[in-house]
């Protein structure tokens, strides 16, 4: 059994669905009948893949659920991954939550950024687009 959906992973989809359901309960909250934009930041380190929530966006975006539709727009604000070494205060760009420090080579580095993944804003209308 395949864990995709026409090349797009089960984890990306059940994120953008609850996304989807989160801007989309915030929306109607806020009297908004239509979202124009979404933004959302992926960390380097979150284990959500960019390239795979974009094509979730667009599997949704074309099942116009809720308040979105295809004119709806998907930023993603990329988070790099950034460490410090708590022995030498060194900062690098780390490939894993748990990295040697390349200046001392020793364990313990703190992960500073990188593992963020959160909606960071979204735009609305109260009204529909009728173009």
């Amino acid at each position: 059994m395949k864990d995709n959906v026409g090349g797009v992973g089960m984890h990306e989809m059940s994120l953008m669905s609850e996304i989807i359901q989160l801007v989309s309960e915030d929306a109607a909250a806020r009297g908004f009948k239509k979202v124009n934009k979404i933004e959302v930041i992926v960390g380097d380190l979150s284990n959500v893949l960019p390239d795979a929530l974009e094509l979730a966006f667009m599997f949704f975006r074309r099942q116009e659920v809720s308040v979105i539709d295809e004119e709806t727009k998907l930023h993603i604000i990329r988070e790099v991954a950034k460490a410090q070494c708590q022995t030498c205060d060194y900062e690098f760009n780390p490939d894993y939550k748990i990295a040697l420090c390349p200046r001392c080579n020793l364990p313990g580095s703190l992960l500073v950024s990188g593992e963020t993944f959160r909606v960071e804003s979204y735009e609305g209308s109260e009204e529909y687009d009728e173009n």
